[in-house]
């Protein structure tokens, strides 16, 4: 149902104040004359009337509040904005990865992470378009780039010969605002054998390049083929450039490169495949005189230009929300990292403080498991550590349903025979009785701890095999001999002291 103009209801609002004002001259007049009659009669027409002035005045406010409280729900649910534009896209990427590093604990660590994200969200204002060239060694990039830089004006002189590094040259585009920027790199191994650190280079390399130029002069390798993929699976615009042209017959020539096309059908569109000749061979002439004929790079400066020019903008936002990305899950690795140390921090504090209680005063097993495996505070705070705010009563839910699980797991029964021989061969002197609940109290607390840590880490979630896998695959993991001899000694140096204090004594174990 439409709503009525503003001018209107303000107009109908009127009408029916006015309507009021009568009706209320002729109930002063009814009450006057009542009054004469019957004043107790008077005195009930008069409740009578002000009552039903009040409903009508609450059936006209309610409907215009409930009218108010929606309209502000609905400003209050109102969804976001979609970005229409990917550089729209990539600031609001960017902004959400700024406020993931100002989580980050560690003073240094944000610093970096923070000058990382303030230097790509620069980029996006007004930094060079990037074009980097790969390719093996014979393919011809290094005369490509020359050709490239002859032809669009380079501030550098490009020597001609094998790059041995990178090299990186300013070129100006006309009819593009932003200016280039074009990287030769060094040729690739023909074998597609490359050393850890030059793959990491290449990485690097095609990871801050808006565009990639991939030169080849024939079918594609198998180490080509593989270099191009990974390229492209990284998400960047890849023109490939077919070079030499001019060693070719016309028709061998077009059969190769319709070979290229099916083999990269899935990843580069046709028109992304170009075929140059950035250094024709000499031609001898007629007359015996040996000619260079004019570098054949038209087609791909008319390619590069179409790109640059329809697609430079979202190029750089491209590049902009995948470096974004990069930054992103670095930090929430430094996040779950921070998180993690802060979480086994705060299981290890419980484990010996039950402990340590279980110790001293002893439990039968049942409640040995209730009481000290699980423990709801704990679980509290660990649900904080991961932003879940659980309160007392929800901790105290997960806390008995996993102590269901470690009972029906026979978890229980496991962890005393573990315990049981570990401190009997280590301690000589000890009440091992006492020892071995207290220790087993530590060792299930730990187990439901780290449980819990990958329920939380998961986004409260067991996984598809439920608590039950998470809690066997917890116990597999803290039953390895290196980890019981290590835990048995901790266990020792928490739990001495208290099992050879008195029972009533509270332990100090904080």
């Amino acid at each position: 149902m439409s709503r009525l103009p503003w001018g209107i209801q303000i107009g109908l609002i009127v009408l029916a104040l006015g309507a009021i004002l009568i009706a209320l001259a002729s109930v002063a007049g009814l009450y006057a004359d009542l009054s004469l009659i019957s004043p107790l009669l008077a005195n009930l027409f008069l409740v009578l009337v002000l009552g039903l002035l009040l409903g009508a005045i609450a059936l006209l406010v309610f409907p215009l509040w409930r009218w108010w409280q929606a309209s502000q729900r609905k400003r209050a649910k109102r969804p976001p904005v979609a970005p229409t534009d990917k550089a729209s896209a990539a600031q609001a990427v960017l902004a959400g990865v700024q406020q993931q590093v100002e989580q980050v604990q560690d003073e240094v660590t944000r610093q970096v992470l923070r000058d990382r994200s303030q230097a790509i969200g620069q980029d996006l204002e007004g930094r060079s378009l990037h074009m980097v060239v790969f390719g093996t060694g014979s393919a011809g990039k290094t005369s490509l780039v020359n050709g490239l830089i002859g032809r669009v004006g380079g501030q550098m002189a490009a020597p001609i010969g094998t790059t041995v590094d990178n090299q990186t040259y300013g070129l100006r585009l006309r009819g593009l605002q932003r200016r280039l920027q074009l990287t030769d790199t060094p040729g690739l191994a023909e074998t597609g054998v490359m050393g850890t650190q030059r793959e990491q280079q290449v990485r690097h390399l095609a990871a801050e390049a808006d565009l990639l130029l991939f030169v080849v002069d024939n079918d594609l390798r198998q180490s080509e083929y593989a270099v191009a993929r990974s390229l492209l699976e990284m998400g960047k615009r890849l023109v490939l450039v077919f070079n030499k042209i001019d060693l070719y017959p016309e028709s061998d020539l077009a059969t190769l490169l319709q070979q290229i096309q099916q083999r990269l059908a899935d990843q580069i569109a046709p028109e992304d495949i170009v075929a140059i000749a950035a250094q024709p061979r000499p031609v001898r002439l007629n007359t015996g005189e040996w000619v260079t004929p004019e570098p054949m790079l038209e087609p791909l400066m008319q390619r590069l230009a179409t790109i640059l020019r329809n697609d430079g903008e979202d190029l750089i936002a491209d590049n902009i929300l995948l470096q974004s990305q990069r930054l992103s899950d670095e930090t929430r690795q430094w996040l779950n990292q921070e998180r993690r140390q802060r979480a086994e921090a705060i299981v290890d504090r419980y484990q010996w403080i039950g402990a340590g209680v279980i110790a001293a005063t002893p439990l039968p097993g049942v409640d040995l498991v209730a009481a000290a495996a699980v423990n709801a505070k704990m679980i509290v705070d660990l649900g904080q550590v991961y932003g879940c705010d659980l309160d007392l009563e929800s901790g105290k839910a997960l806390a008995l349903a996993l102590v269901k699980t470690l009972a029906g797991l026979g978890v229980l029964k496991g962890a005393i025979e573990l315990l049981s021989v570990a401190l009997q061969t280590n301690v000589a002197t000890f009440l091992v009785g006492r020892a071995v609940q207290g220790a087993t109290a530590a060792y299930l607390t730990r187990i439901a701890g780290y449980s819990f840590i990958t329920y939380f880490q998961q986004g409260q979630d067991w996984g598809d095999g439920g608590m039950t896998d998470v809690v066997q695959q917890q116990f597999q993991l803290h039953r390895r001999d290196r980890f019981m001899q290590a835990f048995v000694q901790d266990a020792i140096a928490h739990l001495d002291n208290v099992v050879a204090s008195p029972a009533d004594s509270p332990p100090d174990l904080s």
